[in-house]
């Protein structure tokens, strides 16, 4: 007899159950039990967001290179578990076993495509500016703090990739929701963290329902910019509602997942960073 796995949520570096104590099912593409979700309340997410402002000095101060070191390391573990998240992908989005390759390999890739920027956003997206008078000026990009990801619903594991790594690569910390449905992927990716070199309170992922836990990362005054990937197109007026009573940074998203598997650009990097413009005295 097989056991039923209830998997916990991830909160600071540990795996800690919902406060509620609830849980759910979780259910393959054609309606299979798999495993029991932890079911995140409003509790759970203020915890989290707590941990991810914490984690915030130490990751954000962090040399560019040292977090391209430790992304990098996160790819490493993802390649070392490719056959249980082949597996996942497979089971809940109804995938070929080939197609769910191809899916798992792209969002390695993906991690490393993002974990390779981190040491070029600064000559990128920074400047020397020319002023006149006796002064240097420059301009250089800074991490916006705590973002919060409603994750794609459809998309388990490359869609996540895809909104997370550029969170991380530019040195903010997050809070995500999974997908409601199709958990497992993120579950797995946050024992990933967990045994790599990310330190706690850098990524923290909730399973639940967007829809419950939207709202409430949305007008929290610690969490700083919010993705609403995941959120119904109804509720997405809403939480760019709540969010504006903190003034927070709400990502312009499409009505509809998009196709992750297209090339990613730098536009996710330059929603995560404020520009701080320096004005120095030149010496005498």
């Amino acid at each position: 007899m097989s056991v039923a796995k209830t998997y916990k949520l991830f909160i600071g570096g540990k795996f800690p159950r919902s406060e509620s104590g609830r849980v759910y099912p979780v259910t393959d593409s054609k309606g299979a039990f798999l495993a029991n979700a932890a079911h995140a309340s409003r509790k759970d997410a203020r915890d989290a967001v707590v941990a991810a402002r914490k984690a915030f000095p130490g990751w954000s101060g962090a040399t560019a290179y040292n977090r391209g070191q430790v992304l990098y390391r996160v790819a490493e573990m993802l390649e070392g578990r490719r056959e249980q998240f082949i597996a996942e992908v497979a089971a809940s989005e109804g995938l070929t076993d080939r197609k769910a390759q191809s899916v798992v390999d792209t969002a390695i890739d993906r991690w490393v495509w993002y974990a390779g920027w981190t040491d070029k956003i600064a000559a990128v997206l920074g400047s020397a500016n020319p002023v006149a008078g006796p002064y240097f000026s420059f301009t250089v990009p800074e991490p916006t703090g705590v973002v919060a990801i409603l994750a794609p619903q459809r998309s388990s594991l490359l869609g996540l990739v895809s909104v997370l790594a550029p969170v991380l690569a530019t040195g903010s910390t997050a809070v995500l929701v999974s997908s409601a449905q199709r958990p497992l992927p993120a579950i797995t990716l946050s024992e990933v963290l967990a045994t790599s070199d990310v330190p706690g309170g850098v990524v923290n992922i909730l399973t639940g329902r967007a829809a419950e836990l939207g709202s409430w990362l949305a007008s929290h005054g610690d969490v700083n910019a919010l993705d609403p990937t995941g959120a119904d197109i109804e509720a997405r007026t809403d939480l760019a509602r709540d969010a504006a009573g903190t003034v927070k940074r709400v990502l312009e998203v499409p009505a509809e997942e998009p196709d992750w598997t297209q090339r990613p650009d730098i536009a996710r990097l330059r929603r995560y960073l404020e520009s701080k413009t320096v004005w120095h005295p030149l010496g005498v």
